[in-house]
């Protein structure tokens, strides 16, 4: 069965955000969006993208593990979204040895010509950074470059060669803007390229059973009032949308009647568990110990210090350096909220099966 999620709920909860985004993009500006993974950051860039009438072309920087693969990532957005042809004209005039046109069968592709020389590669770079405003030029629109994940990049960009050119070369382009997506902890990175920065955090209570009322209700559907249903729900997700809609879109596909009692939400919630016990296991797998014992001591026990001598003796934490690095490691990778918010599991899922792990 598919649920239709695609309402301007949505944005509910982000409406000073969104109309921020919207008003930055209106005038040729570049954002950072801050939050964690399944927060609503894409949705709402997007969103903004549409409002403006912007041409959004996105790239998954965690998908690029040195400079040409970074490369051919903006590339095929770029191809993805313009005219073949005008690539094509674009390649002849342009780029000519640099790139190629694949002809695919449902689609043309622009791509990094083979055995280029680092030199080359660099001038293709170089090139293509161009390309966007060109392009919005010609369609007379304006062009919205979302960067998703972006911080990777310093991953094999240690010097920062590659982010600093492409966003010096943007900032100085009329029609194209760009958008960083980052965690939290991202914001502390943007003083030699000052940017606007909007940061997600949860939903708020009421915000979350507003949005989940009206969705129910569009499927048949409503909670019991005669029981904690709604309650269970909300402490559930703790706020994060991402989890709330996955847990929505479950309930509706497991409906028994029109009433969703407490039974259901708490039967619903422990599928989802087993069924990304997997996901959640492969994780931990990949993190090193002084992480993965954090995260259990976050999972059970929330705190505004964890460095205080108190958590560290109560939870034989290590002292100095070790924590302090664990706790900036998992904040990068979108797994806990810093001070703002607490120190918690930023996946609410994640934080439930942790504990049922640990209490077995």
């Amino acid at each position: 069965m598919n649920v239709n999620l695609s309402t301007s709920l949505e944005i509910v909860g982000r409406s000073a955000q969104f109309q921020r985004i919207v008003e930055v993009l209106a005038r040729d500006g570049d954002l950072l969006i801050a939050g964690v993974p399944g927060c609503g950051r894409r949705t709402l860039v997007r969103t903004a993208a549409l409002e403006v009438g912007a041409i959004a072309l996105e790239v998954d920087c965690i998908r690029a593990i040195e400079g040409r693969q970074f490369v051919q990532l903006l590339a095929e957005a770029i191809s993805q979204n313009f005219d073949s042809t005008l690539i094509q004209t674009w390649v002849n005039t342009i780029a000519k040895d640099l790139f190629v046109v694949h002809v695919e069968e449902n689609s043309n592709k622009l791509r990094l010509a083979d055995s280029l020389t680092p030199k080359q590669l660099w001038q293709a770079f170089e090139r293509l950074i161009q390309l966007p405003q060109l392009l919005a030029e010609v369609v007379n629109k304006q062009v919205l470059l979302i960067l998703q994940s972006f911080p990777h990049l310093r991953l094999w960009d240690r010097n920062g060669e590659w982010e600093n050119t492409l966003r010096r070369e943007i900032q100085s382009q009329t029609r194209v803007s760009y958008v960083l997506i980052a965690t939290i902890a991202e914001i502390t990175h943007t003083e030699d390229y000052p940017l606007e920065v909007v940061e997600l955090t949860p939903l708020a209570d009421e915000v979350l059973a507003v949005w989940a009322r009206e969705i129910l209700h569009t499927q048949g559907l409503t909670f019991d009032s005669r029981s904690p249903a709604l309650e269970i729900f909300l402490h559930a997700v703790q706020g994060h949308i991402g989890d709330a809609m996955t847990l929505i879109r479950r309930l509706v596909i497991h409906r028994t009647d029109e009433l969703i009692r407490d039974e259901q939400v708490y039967q619903a919630i422990q599928g989802l568990l087993q069924d990304l016990s997997i996901t959640f296991e492969s994780l931990l797998m990949l993190l090193p110990a002084s992480q993965v014992q954090l995260l259990e001591c976050l999972a059970l026990d929330p705190t505004s210090k964890p460095q205080s001598r108190e958590y560290i003796q109560k939870h034989g934490l290590s002292r100095g350096g070790s924590l302090q690095g664990a706790l900036t490691a998992l904040q990068h990778k979108g797994l806990i909220y810093g001070s703002e918010q607490n120190y918690r599991l930023a996946l609410p899922f994640f934080a439930l099966w942790l504990r049922q792990r640990l209490s077995e």
